[in-house]
């Protein structure tokens, strides 16, 4: 219907009601006395039908969706007839010498709300009861009858011609809200209710609308709403929210970052302005998983300048546009850099040009089947790619360095680890000689990081399955891709120099028990996308660990973060490792791996006797 013609309809049947309910109102508050006299009755008549229409023109009443009206309509629905009958009494007041009949105007009152408001309502109840197509919309339980779970409920409710779910119930643990209704729905049950909610009311779908839900109880509530068949979303974090990535009445997918487990450590990060606002900061492997989020995290500290260094053109190019439109209000100068950590002129031109006071260096090659392949690759990047960086920082008066490590790193099994704890062992020799406070940075898995194993999982998941783990008992430590960087960012402010500072992970997380999740949230069961085994791959460990018994020291030295001890290193055998490893074969360069390596465990072992 056109605006002209919904219009000219509700004026003209404003102007029956109006017109008409003061006759109705004499009659009902005079039956047996001519008090008036018709020539009163039409001059109040006139006057109401004036006045109406001037205070529905100022509180908009003619400008109004009724089909979602709430109490805000109804506000200005009472407002507009309680001054055009306030309005018409004063004129009756000036035209019958003075006098008011208020039990007519009072009853007026009662009838132009009565159908005025009953005229604009019933529109709405009508809509939802008979218009809106519900049969094919999946039915819904909303858990939260909080603010949150409130504004889902009323947004499925007046979308419903749009939306594919239709709220029918809530669950909520608040004892005081049992059997009660918001909306129309029932709270029927408690988050432990969930299995026996969905079968009673023949639920298709759960929306989880508790923003500030932490980690454990999230994890709770997906695994009693796996005992049943219906799909799971819920609203976004809280953090989310608040920094406006998205709205509360977004709905999204529970991903396993979302149920670790365990709550992501929250860092003080507020200590970190000093240290990085106004300065130059430069990110090696920029355009990588890590390294991406890192300058993320960095960009809301303000820098002077952030360089990103990378050796892919497209990842690079990928976060500087991604960068320079979010915060294109500031004056942060955005530098992207193309350049090989390998090379070692380049690298050091870098840092000569820019001058900057902090480097993260987060490239590597990390992924570790690929690296027992290629074991020349993995030093050149790993130790080589590393040496470069830190001497260029060493040379040119950095500040501070951090290198991105991994818990492979302890007891290396495999050459990617075994490269990655030399480069911490690279950079703990320089930070005994240099004015730059060298650390690394050790922690596990980076969930949804290229070249983890959510990713694989997932695109298995698209294609029917299986789904592929190595062994069922393998576990490993997970964290998440923005935690990992306030951690290495967090580990900056903290270095005195030489360090290895690793997060308390929590407990380890089966992988097989990983996939189910990925599968089950995926809104499939193992019977569609089975898991199959298919042993363990080169140079894999069943678990990893993030300090040796003979690495960590005592306490926390912040909040969930523990430090290593430093060591002596043989320069000796690390010189001879980079300047002949072109010379050895695959198997003679993994075995002068580990023999650096665990020569550096000996003398650790005999340092602490």
């Amino acid at each position: 219907m056109g605006y002209r013609i919904r219009l000219l309809l509700l004026i003209a049947l404003d102007s029956v009601i109006v017109t008409t309910a003061i006759f109705i109102a004499a009659w009902i508050a005079y039956p047996t006395t001519n008090v008036t006299g018709l020539d009163a009755i039409f001059i109040a008549s006139l006057s109401l039908l004036f006045f109406h229409h001037l205070f529905a023109f100022i509180y908009k009443l003619y400008n109004k969706v009724w089909a979602y009206a709430s109490v805000g309509e109804l506000v200005a629905i009472v407002k507009a007839i309680t001054f055009s009958v306030i309005s018409a009494g004063i004129v009756q007041y000036v035209v019958n010498d003075f006098t008011i009949y208020r039990r007519a105007l009072i009853v007026t009152w009662m009838l132009h709300i009565l159908l005025i408001g009953g005229s604009r309502f019933i529109w709405r109840i009508f809509r939802d009861r008979y218009i809106n197509d519900t049969e094919n919309s999946k039915r819904t339980l909303i858990v939260g009858a909080g603010s949150a779970g409130a504004m889902i409920a009323r947004q499925l409710k007046n979308e419903q011609q749009n939306n594919e779910l239709n709220a029918v119930a809530f669950a909520d643990d608040d004892l005081n809200k049992q059997k009660m209704q918001i909306y129309n729905l029932p709270v029927a049950g408690t988050t432990k209710d969930i299995p026996e909610i969905v079968t009673q009311f023949e639920i298709d779908h759960v929306v989880i609308a508790i923003p500030s839900l932490s980690n454990g109880d999230l994890t709770e509530i997906v695994a009693t709403c796996n005992k049943t068949n219906a799909k799971v979303q819920m609203v976004p974090k809280i953090e989310d929210i608040v920094s406006g990535k998205v709205s509360v009445n977004t709905l999204k997918n529970v991903d396993v970052e979302d149920v670790l487990g365990r709550d992501p450590v929250e860092l003080d990060i507020n200590t970190i302005s000093e240290y990085v606002t106004g300065n130059t900061v430069m990110i090696t492997g920029a355009g990588g998983s890590i390294g991406s989020e890192i300058c993320r995290q960095l960009m809301r500290f303000t820098p002077s300048r952030i360089l990103l260094v990378g050796h892919g053109e497209f990842s690079i190019y990928t976060i500087d546009m991604e960068l320079r439109d979010m915060y294109k209000e500031t004056n942060i100068e955005i530098i992207p850099i193309i350049g090989d950590v390998q090379d070692r002129e380049r690298i050091f031109e870098i840092v000569e040009t820019y001058h900057p006071r902090i480097i993260y260096h987060a490239a590597a090659h990390k992924h570790v089947p690929l690296m027992e392949y290629n074991p020349h690759e993995a030093v050149k990047n790993n130790i080589i790619g590393t040496r470069n960086v830190a001497e260029a920082a060493d040379a040119y008066g950095v500040h501070t360095f951090v290198l991105v490590s991994t818990d492979k790193a302890v007891n290396p099994t495999n050459v990617m680890g075994a490269t990655k704890r030399i480069a911490e062992m690279v950079v703990q020799d320089l930070a005994k000689h240099s004015t730059t406070k060298f650390v690394a940075v050790r922690f596990g898995n980076v969930l949804g990081s290229r070249g983890s194993v959510i990713p694989l999982f997932k695109k298995q998941i698209e294609k029917g399955g299986p789904v592929t783990i190595t062994h069922p008992d393998m576990t490993r430590y997970f964290m998440t891709i923005p935690e990992a960087s306030r951690l290495v960012i967090q580990a900056g402010t903290l270095a005195k120099g030489g360090e290895i500072f690793v997060l308390d992970m929590g407990e380890p997380v089966k992988i097989v028990d990983l996939a189910r999740n990925l599968i089950k949230l995926s809104g499939s069961n193992e019977d569609e996308i089975p898991i199959s085994y298919s042993g363990i791959r080169p140079g894999e460990k069943m678990y990893e660990e993030l300090l040796g018994e003979d690495e960590v020291l005592p306490g926390e030295v912040y909040n969930k973060i523990y430090v290593g001890r430093t060591v002596e290193v043989d320069r000796d055998q690390l010189l001879k490792l980079i300047t002949n490893f072109n010379r050895y074969s695959k198997e003679e360069l993994k075995e002068q791996l580990m023999e650096i390596v665990y020569a550096e465990q000996r003398m650790k072992l005999a340092q602490v006797k």
